[in-house]
């Protein structure tokens, strides 16, 4: 990554090209992480053709890949399933993390609770095996996981918050923000910095994060997508078939 460039700016390339490279699927210009883990792929910056080329053989014909960063042009031949604006946040000085009484570490004894409360609140993509990027919090009440948040993308000096959600009936008693400070105590403690993504139009998330002490750094644009379903359909960005 060039000097000049901020981590943050190719959150997924620099994840998966620095400290999560062992989780990393590819080894030409695109990067993705295992399919059960997450549909995150990655590009380097200002993606070239040969970029593009790289992640249609990662991901095979007609394969999904979920790209997040700044605004660039798709070639043709791609289908576009989603694309949407988002923020990206960092934690200053005046955001105050720590531990959460209560919260327990999930894993992979979790994995179907976590599922199921994903399923339930949608706070974003979720795999069967998206905890294994870091540590994930839940917290219980009679045994049932009503609320969690964790670690997902990893650029050097850097940890996303993700998966921040609360079972609708529990909602309204601080158990988010508890436990987004507590995922952030222990990033804090490994000497990195907390950031995070949400939806441009998710405005109560928004305003909880700035009123904890994000502060917005950027917008950036999330998509989901197909590669090419075949040879004949991989069209170039110079309008030559593959």
């Amino acid at each position: 990554m060039s000097a000049a460039r901020h981590p943050l700016d190719e959150a997924a390339w620099a994840s998966l090209t620095g400290p999560h490279a062992h989780f990393a699927e590819g080894t030409g210009r695109a990067r993705r992480y295992p399919a059960d883990v997450s549909l995150i792929a990655a590009l380097p910056p200002e993606p070239e053709e040969q970029a593009w080329a790289d992640l249609r053989a990662l991901v095979g014909p007609g394969g999904p890949a979920m790209l997040t960063g700044p605004r660039f042009d798709f070639p043709p031949g791609w289908a576009v399933e989603f694309d949407g604006e988002g923020v990206q946040f960092v934690a200053t000085d005046a955001f105050e993390s720590r531990p959460a009484p209560g919260a327990v570490v999930l894993g992979a004894a979790d994995g179907p609770a976590m599922l199921d409360l994903v399923e339930r609140t949608r706070p974003g993509p979720f795999a069967p095996a998206t905890y294994r990027l870091g540590t994930y919090l839940g917290i219980r009440y009679r045994g049932a996981l009503v609320a969690m948040a964790g670690e997902r993308l990893h650029p050097p000096g850097w940890t996303e918050i993700s998966a921040v959600c609360t079972d609708p009936a529990f909602r309204g008693r601080g158990l988010a923000t508890a436990l987004v400070r507590a995922v952030a105590h222990n990033i804090r403690a490994r000497g990195e910095t907390p950031f995070l993504h949400t939806s441009a139009q998710n405005v109560t998330a928004i305003r909880l994060y700035r009123a904890l002490g994000f502060q917005l750094r950027r917008s950036v644009r999330f998509a989901a997508l197909r590669s090419p379903a075949d040879a004949c359909a991989a069209v170039s960005a110079t309008g030559r078939k593959e």
